[in-house]
């Protein structure tokens, strides 16, 4: 292995910070003109780095080492949130660039559409260790304008190719090198993260079920407001949750509805969008046992009726010990004191691949903690001892 190429990592960074520029972030949703540019550009540069590059019928971009094994796999996505920061996703797949640079026998992975643009979620990971059907594929449609993904893959010229299958034979793990996505780091002073697991996101929907009527012609006595009814129970969320969750459990309302929603309508109905994170299932257990509780605690109290409905539950994914030891030691190497261990509060594509892999993720900070939005940055520095880290923990990993 020679040395890492910092200076050649951080230029391929900045290149492809350009495409789909916004701000002093990126705006490059998943199959956009601007995702395709990004992924014929990482082809050509997987090309440059000796790798034999190809695109699937999903959008995932791999290349592969031309070389014997034993190999390692690495990378992340390059598509991002609408007018996002420019690292999130990026980072790991340009680290992969850079190891296979330096000489390291890796194949190099861009997953499409982590960040769920279409519904489903995590299209490409998932694809990639054969739990997407053709019928999710069919039943999918973009988040934002409904657009179906099979006219996506269409118009993005993927429609009629094949999509890839990883060989666990082949890997003797999977690293990926993110942001952290929060202040944990950057607040004690730290430079990297070894990430001991990553969290599992349950996700629910709340429906309240009330009476539309007139605004003024009703008076307050009279009323079965949908609205009022959803926020009680939110507020009531918020004031027991912190009694039953972990230390770095969250949980967020990420969209109420209001039907119909004019200024001069007593809402009939409300619509929710909840869901709470840990990387513990017991602790999620008695997040979701006290949610339940509270929602018949409402329907006791309330005039509308709420129904609580489960739409997904993952499973928490536990890094791999060995591939953990090999980051920890990388780190201690390259910066002396200045790491820790810690959880991942976001999901990433390393939780799909832990299913058949190997898998372990390491973290550099994110400045004020800032991610999804286009102000999200890290220092070069920081950029730089990650990508060392990376490189110097594979190159154990492979060498036992």
């Amino acid at each position: 292995m020679s040395e890492i190429e910092t200076d050649t990592f951080l230029a391929d960074l900045y290149a492809l910070r350009e495409i789909g520029r916004f701000r002093t972030g990126v705006h490059r949703p998943t199959f956009s003109p601007e995702d395709m540019q990004a992924r014929r550009w990482l082809m050509d540069r997987l090309e440059v780095c000796g790798l034999e590059p190809s695109i699937d019928g999903i959008g995932n971009v791999l290349g592969r080492h031309r070389g014997p094994g034993p190999h390692l796999l690495v990378g992340s996505h390059i598509e991002t949130q609408n007018e996002a920061g420019w690292l999130d996703g990026a980072l790991g797949v340009v680290a992969g660039l850079a190891l296979a640079r330096a000489g390291l026998p890796v194949d190099v992975a861009a997953f499409a559409d982590e960040e769920g643009h279409f519904s489903g979620g995590f299209l490409g990971s998932r694809s990639a260790i054969g739990d997407l059907t053709e019928a999710e594929i069919d039943a999918a449609r973009n988040r934002t304008d409904g657009t179906p993904l099979r006219v996506a893959l269409e118009s993005s010229g993927l429609a009629n190719l094949p999509r890839m299958r990883l060989d666990p034979a082949r890997y003797r793990g999977f690293l990926e090198l993110h942001i952290e996505q929060g202040t944990q780091l950057e607040s004690a002073g730290l430079h990297l993260g070894v990430v001991s697991g990553i969290v599992a996101i349950w996700q629910f929907q709340i429906v309240f079920e009330g009476n539309q009527d007139h605004a003024g012609g009703t008076t307050m006595a009279e009323r079965r407001d949908a609205g009022l009814s959803a926020v009680r129970l939110l507020a009531a969320i918020d004031r027991e949750f912190p009694k039953v969750c972990g230390p770095r459990s969250t949980w967020t309302t990420g969209r109420i509805t209001l039907d119909p929603g004019g200024y001069s309508i007593i809402p009939g109905r409300a619509e929710v969008a909840f869901q709470f994170r840990d990387v513990s299932v017991p602790v999620l257990e008695r997040m979701e046992a006290c949610l339940d509780a509270l929602v018949r605690e409402s329907n006791r109290r309330e005039r509308c009726t709420a129904t609580l409905i489960a739409l997904s539950k993952a499973i928490p994914a536990p890094c791999d010990p060995t591939l953990m030891r090999a980051l920890s030691e990388a780190a201690e190497q390259i910066c002396p004191g200045r790491w820790q261990v810690m959880p991942s509060g976001a999901g990433h594509d390393a939780q799909n691949i832990a299913r058949i892999l190997p898998a372990a993720m390491l973290f550099v900070p994110s400045i004020g903690g800032i991610s999804h939005h286009w102000a999200e940055d890290t220092s070069d520095s920081d950029l730089a001892y990650g990508v060392r880290a990376l490189g110097a923990a594979a190159a154990r990993v492979l060498m036992e």
